[in-house]
């Protein structure tokens, strides 16, 4: 359906009224740093926060990756969205009034701000129904496996909301349709009713289950989890994926976990609905379940989010199922880890048991289950310990079979020390106790793993040629330093304009010749700047990223200064008179290089006249470089580098 075009009298209403910080709160766990918060970015993997929040500016931006801008941009950047949506969005949120600029589209507007939050409305009244049958004759089996099988107490089943689908095949179709009026098409889209073959009508999709109803970070029902009471299959049955849920970037209860995730700095993800309940009621909390499927890199992704540490602890059954989803669950995130990513650890508990049989068979298990998740193995020494189990080491083929096994694990490991750690770990398994051998066995695993590298390089060769890279980063760097302080220093800006025409220099490199381009055709815009006033240069430039994103993204981190390059920026006559001083140079060396080419081309004998004159001219433009570095007297390279450090 065609968005209408929104009145820039909403779009204004919007952007003035949405706070960033509450905004990137919702997906980004902030701590206060002076007067401005600081986070894991959630738009590339790091360790370190460098993603900051300026509720002063209104604007994010990330020193690691240069994502930046306001709270519109964030949300269409982190969930893939429209502006329009995220303004229509915003605008519910902030009860802005929506006007468009057609009359005629309201009615179609309306319907676009409605969808979501009708299924929201829906999935909602589905879970009120589904809480009063748990409580009516046919639901009493339910209950009672709730209370006496799975031991919740009333607290729990109505803090998840749990409930009970009954056994008719249209029960809910009737309830929320023939009652309540909704949509036929629309509870179809919330995934509840499915059609009959030949247009014969609908039926519920979820019949005589217990339902578990599964929330969003902000804790909106967007689907469910149902499990059978029979020994039918299957044991477990999830909502289909629609226009609110998606199983795979979906966690079972983070939005009662993302709290305390961030407060004690991990995650731990079991395997079933009832594993992540039942640790949630003995007081551990910062439990989330993946549903039913490998736990997935975006999975991963959305919990790191809440913890700086990045440690997560995988809970999965120690039965060979167990076993075999907790691999899966490595590979799948297994350039996460390792990469060191991710701080993942797997738990298997005693007795093979998962977490809701482990609670309800061992006294004081919910201390016990903390302190193994304390102790829990990182998931490269648990991963060798699956490798050892069941070989027999005094076999030759089991022997050679676990090496190579090892060879390869050990291989993708991208730390150097982390990776010789466990070399020399798997060389002392190797020698079975005979400190002569490790030694032995340490040099043919380093050998094979050098042999996997040689040969995965040969398979991957075909690397772009490399430019001039001492050279492109001089100008590189010296560019950037020039537009960031026309951008920063407005004081500043005609003294840039008259140095760059008295020498004739341009912008080399094309974003930032695109960011200059820009900066001219604005600046007629910008009211001269007083002390009273603030410069609107920058804010005008964000909204060209709505136009032109690619070319933004790329110029976005010029619009920032952290601590250090507001000190050095201090500096700006200095700093201008060496960079200006570096383009020319970049200049001058390549039209040196070409006279001192075409001069050794020459013969002096039959072409005198050339070869007079790009000697001369060799010797001139010579002379000029070391005038430059003359203008250039302090190291233009330092000031720069610490000012991009």
């Amino acid at each position: 359906m065609e968005i209408p075009r929104l009145h820039p009298d909403t779009i204004d209403d919007v952007k003035q009224r949405a706070d960033i910080y509450d905004v990137v709160s919702d997906h980004v766990v902030l701590r206060k740093r002076g007067k401005d918060y600081v986070g894991l970015c959630p738009f590339h993997d790091e360790k370190t926060p460098s993603f900051s929040v300026s509720p002063s500016k209104q604007m994010y931006y990330c020193f690691g990756c240069n994502a930046g801008g306001n709270a519109v941009k964030f949300l269409m950047e982190v969930g893939k969205r429209s502006f329009s949506d995220v303004i229509l969005d915003l605008a519910r949120r902030y009860q802005v009034p929506v006007k468009t600029l057609e009359p005629e589209q309201r009615e179609s507007l309306q319907r676009q701000l409605s969808l979501r939050e009708q299924l929201y409305e829906i999935l909602a009244l589905a879970t009120a129904f589904y809480q009063h049958a748990l409580r009516q004759p046919q639901g009493q089996a339910a209950l009672e496996y709730l209370k006496s099988e799975r031991r919740l107490c009333e607290e729990t089943i109505q803090q998840f909301q749990l409930g009970y689908a009954p056994g008719g095949w249209e029960t809910l179709y009737k309830y929320l349709v023939e009652q309540k009026g909704k949509p036929v098409h629309l509870v179809e889209q919330a995934g509840l009713i499915a059609p009959r073959k030949e247009d014969r009508g609908y039926y519920d999709r979820f019949r005589d289950r217990l339902m578990i109803p599964i929330h969003d970070t902000q804790g909106r029902i967007i689907g469910f989890g149902g499990r059978t009471l029979k020994d039918e299959q299957p044991k477990y049955l999830n909502s289909p994926d629609t226009p609110l849920f998606d199983k795979g970037k979906t966690l079972f209860a983070l939005d009662k976990a993302r709290d305390a995730i961030s407060k004690q700095d991990k995650a731990v993800v079991v395997e079933g609905y009832f594993d992540a309940i039942a640790l949630h009621a003995a007081g551990i909390t910062n439990v989330v379940a993946s549903l039913g499927t490998a736990l997935s890199e975006q999975q991963v992704k959305l919990l790191l989010r809440y913890t700086e540490s990045k440690q997560i602890i995988l809970n999965f059954d120690a039965d060979k199922a167990g076993t075999q989803a907790s691999l899966r669950a490595i590979e799948e995130i297994a350039d996460l880890a390792y990469k060191g990513q991710v701080q993942l650890r797997v738990l298997n508990l005693p007795g093979g048991k998962d977490a809701d049989e482990f609670l309800s068979h061992f006294p004081n298990a919910a201390e016990q289950y903390r302190n193994l998740l304390s102790t829990a193995p990182l998931w490269l020494d648990w991963q060798i310990d699956q490798l050892l189990s069941g070989k027999n080491l005094n076999d030759a083929s089991q022997f050679q079979q676990l090496a190579q096994e090892m060879v390869k694990l050990l291989s993708r490991i991208d730390n150097d020390d982390t990776r010789a750690y466990y070399v020399r770990n798997c060389g002392e398994i190797l020698s079975q106790g005979d400190a002569r051998l490790v030694p032995l066995r340490v040099e043919y695993l380093f050998a094979h793993i050098k042999r996997k590298w040689r040969n995965h390089n040969k398979e991957n060769n075909s690397l772009p040629p490399l430019n001039d890279s001492s050279e492109r980063n001089l100008l590189e760097q010296a560019e950037a330093l020039l537009l960031r302080i026309y951008l920063h220093r407005p004081e500043y800006r005609q003294t840039i304009i008259d140095t760059l025409e008295a020498q004739d220099l341009l912008f080399s490199l094309s974003p930032h010749r695109f960011l200059w381009q820009q900066i001219l055709e604005l600046q007629s815009l910008v009211v001269p700047v007083s002390p009273q006033t603030s410069d609107p240069l920058i804010s005008l430039l964000q909204e060209r990223s709505m136009e032109f994103p690619e070319q933004m993204r790329r110029v976005a981190h010029l619009f920032h200064l952290d601590e250090k390059r507001q000190e050095d920026i201090v500096r700006t006559p200095l700093l201008i008179q060496a960079a200006t001083a570096s383009l020319e140079r970049v200049t001058c060396e390549k039209h040196r290089r070409y006279c001192l080419e075409q001069w050794q081309k020459l013969n002096p004998a039959t072409e005198p006249e050339r070869w007079k004159y790009y000697s001369q001219e060799f010797y001139k433009v010579d002379q000029r470089i070391k005038e430059l570095d003359q203008l250039r007297q302090f190291n233009i390279s330092d000031i720069i580098k610490n000012s991009f450090s």
